[in-house]
């Protein structure tokens, strides 16, 4: 017991300091401390002697999917000399963040879980306990929530039912079947963990509310509706009883903490369905704003929704930076909110209040089958956006002639109008894309300075939606179309890359049983469809194995569906998340397709933009470095460096914070599609990334490789 008190004691001197410089020295908070700045002070490895940074130890966790489907897009957190993370099977590790040297490993599917919804995850929580309670780490695979000893990986049974909570419970109703996990870890406020939760988009989606677990016993202790019920705050915002159905509204991107306000900045995601909304008329509060939170009760302190009515997937898609601004001559508390579309919102934290003009602009009407689509949308106009916001003819690729005319084509049968142009059944192109913008990797934030720099994809996409018909809404071809086409194609085509993976000629690769159980269950990326009847399952299986038998036949007719619910939601299906490329796959749109930007947030403008990536076969044939498409975002040191891996050319890169110079490269055995971290252990500097693959057709890795400076280069 004396030596575990002395353990927790050590440990416990890592925690977040009331002195904020203090706490960037840190990295035991999933992006870096609880104001999510992505920031280091740490300064041994700096512009003078990044050249000799090298590999210094490598994990390799086993486990990666050799079909090219895992990933691992965490952020490691690291508590005195321990590295805190997740391989590419889901397991939770603890590693000897000096040498890599595995420690110790939970299997969660060992202890119950489920696989099921998107098979990643982003990180861990760590709590640092105290005299009655031992130090925990919290973990989340599938619905189940664990909480494991930090020192040896065990399940603490005193925290829910046996060391796990079932993320579907407490949500208000039956959320049977539907699609509910955890992405991103949640964040500590004394002895609470406030977690949001990840969602199917589809028709049929659980609620996003947000909950506040007590760490020690796994209780709920406070609950915040983003769909709100009668009585609360924007209920008005939506129709009376879209809170007994409507799904969505969560926030799966993590957040942010103000440990001296004790208030907790929480950035949601859109409604359920993504593309329609007939069925939520109205704002939607609170869809797609940044919420500020009493941490401790879960009181709303103020809102501010950046997409109103959003039927376009934007999601707020990484937890705002907190920051303080020199702004009119005076200092102050604020916060950065990026957002998939290339813009930043800069607010006041006391607030709320936008801290550069934002504009009210009018957007077309849908005219799609009962959708309102809301007739203004809020704009910043400082700063710029990082993003190019229209996608005209004269954007059209000029890579060759070949890829002009091939996308010239297309181009001239969609709808381009730039923002927020309602979805249509003739296609209307998305720009920037699903994807961003930024994304889930954050924006890493230089308290000393006021700069933030985020990297952006510069993708197009064509969202074409399918009117559904209700005649055939119950043979396998009509549920295939509501709930299977939006990712794997109205043709089972699959998408460019192989995810999600094409359905044609299925029975050559698996049997009925194995379709079903995956429809029932979720697979990695898949979530469950457990919400389905059986011989609805069955009907889609029969469709997808080219034996259509039609539901609404062979349906009991004494069994309790009430078609009039189950398919209830949207009289629109759509064909997919589909890029728009070329002839040879490359985007549509003249380069840049990824860049690495530096915003003042004292004076609301760009510093610099560059390239993110290259494509070297382009390269090679004279092409100017194009960006690539990137997921995972930067950290910025003290030491004048931005780390940032994310592109598909599978580079791990250190650029000059002050001009976006390109210092330093490596090649990683697979794409490094996460946030890194940097820490110090016994005196040194690491670098940590990790290498999981499997986006944009990649290869799957299961890698952690961390670099340091060899002895004879690190200063004394």
């Amino acid at each position: 017991m004396y030596l575990m008190l002395i353990w927790i004691a050590l440990i416990g001197c890592t925690q977040i300091s009331t002195d904020p410089m203090e706490s960037y020295e840190q990295w035991s908070v999933y992006l870096g401390d609880a104001s999510s700045s992505q920031y280091s002070t740490l300064s041994q490895i700096h512009r003078g002697n990044i050249d000799d940074l090298s590999l210094t130890w490598s994990y390799r966790s086993g486990d990666a999917d050799p079909s090219g489907r895992s990933q691992i897009q965490c952020n490691p957190i690291i508590v005195g000399s321990t590295l805190y993370a997740t391989t590419a099977g889901l397991n939770a590790i603890a590693l000897n963040a000096s040498t890599g040297d595995e420690i110790w490993r939970f299997d969660p599917f060992d202890a119950g879980a489920v696989s099921e919804g998107p098979g990643i995850n982003r990180g861990v929580t760590f709590w640092k306990g105290n005299q009655t309670y031992v130090p925990r780490i919290l973990f989340s695979a599938g619905s189940k929530l664990f909480a494991l000893h930090a020192q040896t990986g065990q399940l603490i049974p005193s925290f829910g039912n046996d060391g796990a909570v079932n993320l579907r419970d407490g949500l208000g109703r039956d959320v049977t079947g539907l699609s509910v996990s955890a992405r991103t870890p949640g964040i500590i406020y004394q002895h609470l963990l406030i977690q949001g939760t990840s969602l199917s988009e589809g028709i049929r989606s659980a609620p996003g509310h947000i909950r506040a677990y007590d760490v020690r016993t796994g209780e709920i202790k406070w609950i915040f509706h983003t769909i709100p019920q009668p009585g609360e705050f924007g209920h008005d915002t939506w129709p009376e009883y879209a809170y007994q159905s409507i799904g969505g509204a969560n926030a799966w991107s993590g957040m942010s903490l103000d440990q001296q306000s004790g208030t907790v900045f929480i950035p949601t995601g859109s409604a359920a369905f993504d593309f329609w909304g007939g069925n939520r008329v109205g704002e939607n509060l609170f869809a797609n704003s940044v919420l500020a939170l009493d941490a401790l009760t879960g009181e709303r302190k103020w809102h501010y929704q950046t997409v109103r009515h959003d039927l376009w997937d934007r999601d707020l898609p990484a937890p705002p930076n907190l920051t303080t601004v020199i702004h009119d001559g005076l200092k102050i508390n604020a916060l950065a909110q990026v957002t998939k579309s290339g813009h930043v919102f800069l607010l006041d934290r006391a607030t709320g209040q936008p801290l550069f003009p934002v504009e009210e602009h009018s957007f077309p009407t849908s005219d799609l089958q009962g959708e309102q689509a809301w007739p203004s949308q809020p704009i910043p106009i400082n700063p710029p956006p990082f993003s190019r916001q229209r996608f005209d003819e004269e954007d059209i690729t000029d890579i060759s002639p070949e890829s002009h005319d091939h996308v010239l084509k297309r181009f001239r049968q969609i709808r381009s109008n730039g923002q927020f142009v309602p979805p249509s059944t003739e296609g209307t192109m998305i720009f920037p894309g699903f994807d961003g913008g930024a994304e889930w990797g954050g924006a890493a934030h230089d308290p000393t300075t006021g700069m933030l720099y985020v990297n952006s994809n510069e993708m197009p996409w064509i969202l074409t939606m399918v009117p559904l018909n209700p005649d055939g809404a119950t043979s396998g071809q009509g549920l295939y179309q509501r709930y299977c086409a939006g990712c794997h194609g109205l043709e089972r085509e699959g998408s460019i890359g192989g995810d999600p993976p094409a359905l044609l000629n299925l029975q050559s690769r698996m049997s009925k049983e194995e379709v079903d159980h995956l429809m029932t269950h979720g697979i990695g990326f898949m979530p469950s469809f457990g919400f389905l009847q059986s011989d609805e399952v069955s009907s889609i299986t029969n469709f997808l194995f080219e034996q259509e038998n039609s539901f609404a036949t062979n349906h009991n007719q004494d069994s309790d569906l009430d078609l009039s619910t189950s398919f209830a939601g949207s009289p629109y299906g759509h064909t997919g998340y589909n890029r728009f490329l070329d002839q040879d796959g490359y985007p549509a749109v003249k380069p840049p397709w990824g860049t690495l930007n530096a915003i003042n947030l004292n004076t609301g403008s760009i510093a610099w933009s560059v390239p993110l990536g290259e494509f070297p076969e382009l390269t090679k044939r004279g092409v100017p470095p194009t960006g690539t498409e990137n997921y995972g975002g930067p950290v910025v040191t003290s030491g004048g460096l931005i780390f940032i891996a994310a592109t598909k050319d599978e580079q791990f890169r250190a650029f000059d914070k002050d001009t976006g110079q390109i210092l330093w490269e490596t090649q990683l055995p697979a794409g490094g599609y996460a946030t890194p971290a940097t820490y110090e252990v016994d005196g040194r500097q690491f670098v940590v990334i990790a290498a999981g693959g499997g986006k944009m057709g990649t290869k799957s890795g299961d890698s952690y490789l961390a670099y340091a400076l060899p002895d004879k280069s690190r200063p004394e």
